[in-house]
This record gives C-alpha cells, sequence and structure tokens, in this order.
C-alpha cells in the first residue's frame, strides 16, 4: 500500500491511502489520523489500512478523491529519528580521490552515518529555503526507509524485518559550509538543513522483486532544472543494504517505530568509453559528485552549485514504467528576512 499526509494546518497532517497509480486518495479517517499511530500500532493497524488500500485500488473506496502531491507534507512531517548512511562507497571514493585522499579500509565494513535533523522535515513540493547561494547548495537523491521497533544488538537480517515503509528522499547539503564544520571533529549540522521526502511512503509487497537483498533495484532519476543529470541504479552498488544501516544504529542502542534511515547519496560506478576516458553514463545524484569527477579528469570542477530559483525533481519508475512514490519537485528560495 502507499500512504501519504496532507496538509491540514496541524504539524503533523492527516493520514491518506494512495492508489497504486497515485491518481486517487481517500483518508485513514476511522482508522488513524497520523502517520506515526500507525507505526506505533503497525501489527493492528496496518491490515486496516490495508483493506482501504485494497478498495480503493479497486474502484470500490466511497470517498475517494483525486490526489494531489502539492497538498502533501513529507510522509512523517517529524520523526523521531533521521539518520542517514553513506551506503554506496563509489561516492566516497570518488569524492576522496578528488582531494587526493585515501579511503581508509574500515569504510568497506563499517558504514559511515550522520544524525539529521527529524523536527521539521520537508514536503515534495516545499521550497528549500536557504540564506545565502554562497553555502554552497546541492541536491542528494537517496532511498530512505521507516521502520518499527528494532531492538539494541539486532543482526542486519533481523533488522530488515524491522523495515515498515520506503520513501526517496533530498537530503540538502550546504558544501561550502562542511569543511570547517567537519574540521572541529563532531561532524555535520549547520551544513545539513532540512530533508524533503517524497509524497508517499510505500510497502514492500508493492515493489515485487525489485526489493531484494534489503536493497531497492530500480533507477533513481535526478532533473536540475528540467534536465536529467542522473539515471542511477539503486540497487547493485549499494553496498550496505538497509539492514546494514539499521544494525548500526542498533548496535549501542534501540531503533523505535518512525524512525528514518537514509541511503546516502546513490552512486554508479564510471565505465571506459572508447576513447579510454572514464564515462558516467548513468550522471549523478549530486552535484558534489559531478564536481569531484571534473576534478579527478580535469584537475578542477567546472560545475556549479545551486542558485536561487533552480529546481530539482527526484523520482522513480517501477518496471511497468510507472511512478512509485511520486516526485520531489522543488525549487531553491532565498529566505525572508
Amino acid at each position: 500500500m502507499k500512504l501519504a499526509t496532507y496538509k491540514d494546518g496541524s504539524r503533523d497532517g492527516q493520514l491518506v491511502v494512495v492508489s497504486r497509480d497515485l491518481a486517487t486518495a481517500h483518508y485513514a479517517t476511522g482508522i488513524a489520523d497520523r502517520l506515526q499511530q500507525v507505526l506505533d500500532d503497525w501489527g493492528f493497524l496496518s491490515p486496516q489500512l490495508q483493506d482501504l488500500s485494497d478498495a480503493l485500488n479497486g474502484g470500490k473506496a466511497r470517498h475517494a478523491f483525486p490526489f494531489d502531491p502539492a497538498r502533501c507534507m513529507a510522509p512523517l512531517p517529524r520523526a523521531y529519528q533521521w539518520a542517514d548512511g553513506s551506503a554506496y562507497i563509489n561516492h566516497v571514493e570518488l569524492v576522496r580521490a578528488a582531494r587526493k585522499a585515501q579511503v581508509p579500509e574500515s569504510y568497506y565494513t563499517d558504514p559511515l552515518m550522520y544524525q539529521g535533523g527529524s523536527d521539521d522535515l520537508l514536503g515534495p513540493c516545499d521550497d528549500v529555503v536557504i540564506a545565502s547561494e554562497e553555502w554552497g547548495i546541492d541536491f542528494e537523491a537517496e532511498i530512505a526507509v521507516v521502520t518499527g521497533d528494532v531492538p539494541m544488538g539486532a543482526t542486519p537480517e533481523r533488522a530488515l524485518d524491522g523495515i515498515r515503509l520506503v520513501m526517496l528522499a533530498n537530503d540538502v547539503s550546504l558544501r561550502n559550509l562542511i569543511p570547517a564544520e567537519l574540521a572541529k571533529g563532531f561532524g555535520f549540522f549547520q551544513s545539513k538543513p532540512a530533508t524533503a521526502f517524497s509524497p508517499v511512503a510505500v510497502t514492500l509487497d508493492e515493489f515485487g522483486g525489485a526489493w531484494d537483498g534489503g536493497r531497492l533495484h530500480l533507477t533513481l532519476q535526478s532533473s536540475w532544472n528540467g534536465r536529467k543529470v542522473g539515471m542511477c541504479d539503486a540497487g547493485p552498488e549499494m553496498t550496505f543494504h538497509f539492514g546494514q544501516l539499521i544494525a548500526h544504529i542498533c548496535r549501542t542502542r534501540n531503533v523505535r517505530a518512525g524512525s528514518i534511515v537514509g541511503s546516502g547519496t546513490v552512486s554508479n560506478k564510471g565505465v571506459t568509453g572508447e576513447s579510454g576516458r572514464t564515462e558516467w553514463p548513468k550522471g549523478y545524484s549530486c552535484i558534489a559528485e559531478k564536481r569531484a569527477i571534473e576534478t579527478i579528469q580535469d584537475g578542477q570542477p567546472t560545475t556549479g552549485f545551486m542558485k536561487f530559483g533552480d529546481t530539482i525533481r527526484i523520482e522513480m519508475r517501477g518496471r511497468d514504467g510507472q511512478s512509485i512514490f511520486g516526485a520531489i519537485d522543488q525549487a531553491i528560495a532565498p529566505l525572508s528576512r
């Protein structure tokens, strides 16, 4: 089933069930008002939502209405936890190679992860509001999962059982603020503003064989100012699957229902072209990676970061060509003081 949260003037919005083709929706009133309620009591409430989803997809829901992504908040407008990994080691390799740094061996066996802000998550069509273009505005196209309760010490296999929903994410980065923050030794903070999520969150059964081994084997599309810049395969090159990312958190703590865990920037390796030069036919899921490639090949980057008025669209289609999550479709806007 597919779930979304409509804006209603409150902090947490109103839960709706969305049809498989994203054409219609139905309020979940009478079952649950908010998605967090469902995650807290998944065993009891999700079957009721599934019944409503079946009726909606069968054209038998009495009070269905046209689904409008512009009315959506993030599926979880505020979450108990937002932890973002860096599961695609190719991305790490490129960024470090651009500054002539080696990738530590531990990075191949223990995932990188940071704790993001989860109190103010953006809807799919909300503007990305930034105070200055000089901060190096970048998008990051990612996959994210929403968990139920996962106990401390859980194995990666046990952690996979705790996944309830899957979403897309735009984990916005302010690249020019990152170096000074990392130099302090405490990690990202001001350089990571609010993250945006797709209109709908989707249960694993909707993916069929595309969900395999804790990875989503589909293409993540990124379009910057209307030009497609990324058609990246999200599955095969994901070094750490979602069970491993969740288990990384669980090493020392419980993960509670309503936690969001991100994949990090989806990234694919380059291929050697006829000229002998490495090419990246699948593009990129963040500007920093494009700039790293330019630096490796030409000695310096030529692609600039985002400007006010720029747009970013992130979407994933199923094997039938239909949009699965709806699109994150945002514009970069200046902060009004």
